[in-house]
């Protein structure tokens, strides 16, 4: 069976077997595509605006299957989350804190839930 090589991977493929035979030390070889994981790094540098925030701590908070959190209110000043709205149970109102603020560039959450009668 023939196999099909582009010239970029198969330039990637004879530096593998470079590196692996030890005619070329690893460190010499070079990805020239830059990974996921470096990508993943480089953008956590980054600080978000407060309307990107505000959409994935909304996001967040409606996808999870307890708090289901479309109508909780958000507000976000300068990296600070404030939640309003209401919730049935204090386990609920800290489980939507505890969700913005895994959101990146989130700086503080104020939580202004409040608990609905039952």
């Amino acid at each position: 069976m023939k196999s099909k090589l582009t010239s970029g991977s198969f330039a990637a493929a004879l530096a593998v077997c470079a590196v692996l035979s030890g005619s070329l030390p690893a460190a010499s070889y070079s990805n020239p595509a830059p990974s996921f994981e470096a990508a993943r790094f480089y953008f956590a540098d980054k600080h978000l605006s407060d309307d990107s925030i505000h959409d994935l701590v909304k996001r967040k908070l409606a996808n999870d299957p307890d708090v289901k959190g479309g109508a909780l209110d958000i507000d976000v000043k300068d990296g600070v989350v404030t939640l309003r709205g209401k919730v049935e149970t204090e386990k609920l109102k800290q489980k939507a804190e505890r969700l913005a603020k895994k959101v990146s560039s989130v700086k503080k959450v104020v939580n202004e839930i409040q608990l609905s009668a039952k």
